[in-house]
Formats: structure tokens, C-alpha cells, sequence
């Protein structure tokens, strides 16, 4: 099935997609549902259960605060950490549409037993219950990733989206490309039109070019930040320190000063993100980094970068972040960090190589070679938090992305792996990763890295 753009990229707040974001679309979708309840005059009380990784990293990652934020009606788009702060109160909150308190410390429960049998990993359970405790209603449901969620009852009635071009493997877009003499991000362009009726092709670019901007502002807000990421780890923010550090530099020619702006450029998102901020999913918070970090190369030591080239960058990494969406998992609870940081890294990779005007071919053959050399990475954060390794690891993924990209405009677009074999190799590692390796904190850096 088609993934919009707009469903993929998508403004939000940190530190998370998945835990944060997620909770936070599946609160509103839980009030939504009891809008319609004839009975919802008699709802006295609102139960919350997380399970899986959600519940065995969810205090790191603000799950909590996601939660409570949904349930208010905010969205991911226009809520912010300080609003959230100053709605609890003694760890409850009112919720005005249903006119009762929800108590985030006894109404919210943590079950930490993982259930490997599920399809998906993050799961939310929301129970309504009368002044009688009688329960009223009860919704489950998934959080899958880049703020999607699942509704366990009506999963299966997901509308089809119809656009022109319809695909569902790379070798299909290949397909697509060579019979129709049409580019990748052409692809793109024309299936948002298809959904998109009221817009002009000229119209959508300027919605992509937007998502660039808010992406260039997380750069931006991040290199100029300082003090510490929340938590007890007290690490310190680097985007600003390495920022003077670099520009105080002498003026003898270092070839490598590049690679300290991408990773600069990745880290003040990352940073960003970590500290509860508004970034773009691409395709997830905790990958956030990436992508705007290689846009940024782009524009900045590339010849003759323009807002074309941004625009079909990004139309080019939501084709393939697509793919993984629908034939693996980009979530980090489901398959490790190679669903994340990975994924990412492959969609700036394809993305970089379509700005720089590489063949639909080559755009394919960098999303190869990016994944393949992402297989078996690990989610493991310190604490439950988006700070270690997740932070530098966006700024390798960022350098690896620009490297894939360059390996493949060197060559022919010809190959002996192709990237939907990659993918399948992917999810299939993700499936057999052990669980303590997928976003539960029980294993890797999690458990061998002293938290002080």
C-alpha cells in the first residue's frame, strides 16, 4: 500500500516516534472513540495499560507525558513539553471533554513482560470505566513506528489508497520508472497529486520544501543550545561546542572539516529530539538526525544544490522509506535499530543520489548499500533514553548515507544485491534479534555501560 509522504515525514515532538508520538496519537484516537460512546456522560475513569518495549523504556522516552498530551487533544504537531508540564497537576490532569481526572501515577501501569508473539512490539491498552467500575469501553492498540498506530479492531479495514503509480518493492518503482521514462521523485510527485486533488504539482513541492524548513530549523535551534539532556546521566549537549570549535579553526584546508559540519548538522537534531523538541520524523525521532544532516551537505558542499534538489531528495527518501514501512518494520522496538537508524540512513542515501542526479538505478543500488551495512544494528539506549548511542549514531549514519550515495554515482546502477533482497534480509533479522536488543534496555550498551 501507497505511504504518503506527508504520513511519513511528519512535524512532531521528541524524544520519540514510537513511545512519545505514537501514545500521543492513540490517546487522541481513544477520545475520539468515546466522543461517539451514548454513554460517555457516565465515564468516570480512564485506565491506561503500556506493554513491551514501550513499557521497559516508555519513562525515558516520555511516554508518560505523550499519553496525558493525547489525552488533553494536543497533537504531535503543535504540543510542546512546557505545555504538558504546566497541564498536570499533583500527577493528575483534567480532561475537559469527558470531565473527569486522569491520575498519570495510578491510572497508568507499566506491565514489563515482553510478548515475542505479537506482530508488534509497543502495545496500549485504554479502559473506560463508570463511577461503578463497570467498564464502559476498552481499545488496544499498536504503536508501530514514525507515529503510526495500529487500531487492533479496525486494522483490517484500512482504506486502499489508489495513485497512479502503485508499488510495493523496489524492483516494481524500477519497473515503474523504465516503462513510464519517469524519475523516482516523479513518482512520488504525481501519486501526491493523486491525493492531493485541490493542489498544483507546484503546491505539493512547497508542502515538501516546508518539512525541509522545519528540519533546517531543529539544525539551527540545536547548534545554538547549550547545558545538559534531561535525565540522570547529565550528558552534555555537543552541537554548540563542536559548532565554535569548528568555525575557531585555522584557516589551513582540511578536507575532513567536512564530515565534522554533517555530524554537527546530526547531532544538534539528535540533541534536539533528545530534549523533548520539535523534529521531523524521517522516518522516525530517533533517526531524526539523518536526513536533515545529509540535506544539509547537500546545500552546503555540493555544486550548484538548489531547492529542486531538496524537494526531490526528499520525495526520492519517502519511496524508499516506504518500501521498509511496508515489507519490514522502521520501528526500533520491532526490529532493532536497523529499522531506524538504517532505514534512515538508506533514504538519505537514495535521496542524496536523486538530488545529485543519479539514475533511478543508482538511487536504488545507494539504498542497497546503505541498509546492507546497517544489518543487525542493535537498539540499545542507555537508561531508556534517546541520548546513547542513539545521538552519535545518527551522525554515523549520516556519513555513511553520504559515502553510499557517492559509492553509487561512481558506478553503473548495476549490482548483485538488490535492495529488495536487503530489506527482506532486514526484517528477517529483525524478527530473529533477540528482544533485548530491540528498544527494551535489557541488553548491549544498556546493561554494560555504567549509567554515572
Amino acid at each position: 500500500m501507497y505511504v504518503s509522504f506527508f504520513d511519513l515525514f511528519k512535524i512532531g515532538i521528541g524524544p520519540s516516534s514510537s513511545h512519545t508520538m505514537g501514545p500521543l496519537n492513540a490517546s487522541n484516537l481513544f477520545i475520539k472513540s468515546l466522543t461517539f460512546l451514548k454513554k460517555k456522560h457516565k465515564i468516570y475513569r480512564i485506565k491506561v495499560g503500556v506493554y513491551g518495549s514501550l513499557a521497559l523504556t516508555g519513562k525515558g522516552h516520555g511516554t508518560d507525558l505523550g499519553i496525558a498530551a493525547g489525552l488533553l487533544g494536543y497533537k504531535p504537531n503543535n504540543v510542546t513539553i512546557s505545555k504538558i508540564s504546566s497541564s498536570i497537576k499533583d500527577n493528575s490532569i483534567y480532561i475537559d471533554s469527558l470531565d473527569i481526572k486522569f491520575n498519570i501515577k495510578d491510572d497508568l501501569k507499566f506491565n514489563y513482560k515482553l510478548n515475542s508473539k505479537s506482530r508488534f512490539s509497543n502495545k496500549i491498552i485504554y479502559s473506560a470505566f463508570s463511577k461503578k467500575n463497570d467498564l464502559i469501553l476498552e481499545k488496544t492498540y499498536y504503536s508501530i513506528g514514525g507515529g503510526f498506530v495500529i487500531d487492533q479492531e479496525n486494522q483490517k479495514k484500512n482504506k486502499i489508497i489508489k495513485v497512479r503509480y502503485d508499488y510495493n518493492s523496489a524492483n516494481k518503482l524500477l519497473e515503474i520508472g523504465k516503462n513510464e521514462g519517469i524519475s523516482i521523485p516523479n513518482i512520488i510527485r504525481t501519486n501526491e497529486k493523486d491525493l492531493n486533488k485541490t493542489k498544483t504539482e507546484r503546491e505539493i513541492d512547497n508542502d515538501v520544501l516546508s518539512i525541509w524548513k522545519e528540519m533546517n530549523k531543529s539544525i539551527y535551534k540545536g547548534m545554538q543550545e547549550t547545558g545538559q539532556l534531561s535525565g540522570k546521566m547529565q550528558i552534555k549537549k555537543r552541537a554548540n561546542y563542536l559548532y565554535k570549535r569548528l568555525i575557531k579553526k585555522d584557516e589551513t584546508y582540511d578536507p575532513l572539516d567536512v564530515l565534522d559540519w554533517v555530524n554537527i548538522f546530526a547531532i544538534a537534531v539528535s540533541e534536539e529530539n533528545a530534549s523533548f523538541g520539535r523534529v521531523v520524523t524521517a522516518p522516525t525521532n530517533g533517526a531524526a538526525g539523518i536526513i536533515p544532516a545529509v540535506i544539509k551537505y547537500y546545500i552546503e558542499f555540493t555544486k550548484e544544490s538548489n531547492d529542486k534538489g531538496i524537494i526531490d531528495f526528499l520525495l526520492t527518501a519517502s519511496a524508499i522509506g516506504g518500501l521498509y514501512k511496508n515489507n519490514a518494520s522502521i520501528s526500533g522496538a520491532d526490529a532493532g535499530c536497523q529499522g531506524e537508524v538504517g532505514v534512515a540512513c538508506s533514504m538519505a542515501a537514495a535521496g542524496l543520489t536523486s538530488a545529485l542526479g543519479g539514475t533511478n538505478e543508482q538511487i536504488e543500488n545507494a539504498a542497497e548499500i546503505a541498509m546492507e551495512h546497517n544489518l543487525g544494528l542493535t537498539c540499545d539506549p542507555i537508561n531508556g533514553m534517546v541520548q546513547i548511542p542513539c545521538i552519535e549514531r545518527n551522525a554515523m549514519g549520516a556519513i555513511k548515507a553520504i559515502n553510499a550515495s557517492r559509492i553509487s554515482l561512481n558506478g553503473s546502477g548495476e549490482h548483485k544485491v538488490s535492495l529488495d533482497e536487503v530489506i527482506k534480509t532486514m526484517w528477517e533479522t529483525g524478527k530473529n534479534m533477540n528482544e533485548i536488543y530491540k528498544e527494551t534496555s535489557k541488553g548491549g550498551l544498556a546493561v554494560n555501560v555504567s549509567e554515572c
